[in-house]
């Protein structure tokens, strides 16, 4: 698959710059967040993901995203606070992003550019997949949990190409 995130420049939690370069030579699933929706127990599972297979080189990144039902209204620190202590989220957490609209960031522009399928984020809780190499490799809707058997196969099937 076409598409390669490794370029884009995000912000930390803390909002400090950073480049998504800082991952490559890790499988990455990419994720937008919100506190108060119905996919939000979802983060109990990508903390589990990551907990798996973050020694594999595997690490889930989120990005908190207020643009689908108004469901992530909170500050940086009020998202940090709550996946901390509601789900004992230790992944990396990034600035607040717009996944689709007039300020779209790029790197949700690449990524629903890009990826197979192409098209606008539907909702919280979509995720894709980035290779090793920084690459889009899978997109997956909100509906498909962390621990749904074609994602964690999609997963294990990236980390043992480049282990």
């Amino acid at each position: 698959m076409k598409g390669n995130v490794s370029d884009i420049n995000v912000n930390l939690a803390d909002g400090a710059p950073q480049k998504l370069q800082a991952y490559k030579g890790q499988v990455a699933l990419i994720v937008n967040l919100a506190s108060k929706c119905g996919f939000t127990p979802q983060y109990s599972g990508l903390e589990s993901l990551y907990q798996k297979y973050k020694d594999r080189n595997f690490v889930v990144l989120g990005f908190p995203c207020n643009d689908f039902g108004g469901q992530e209204p909170g500050t940086i620190e009020e998202i940090q606070q709550f996946c901390s202590t509601k789900y004992g989220v230790t992944f990396p957490l990034f600035d607040k992003v717009h996944a689709k609209g007039t300020e779209q960031h790029p790197l949700y522009a690449r990524l629903t550019e890009e990826a197979s399928p192409a098209g606008e984020v539907r909702w919280n809780f979509e995720k894709f997949l980035i290779d090793r190499q920084g690459n889009i490799v899978a997109r997956f809707e909100s509906k498909v949990a962390p621990d749904a058997p074609d994602l964690i196969s999609t997963i294990e099937s990236e980390l043992e190409k480049g282990a």
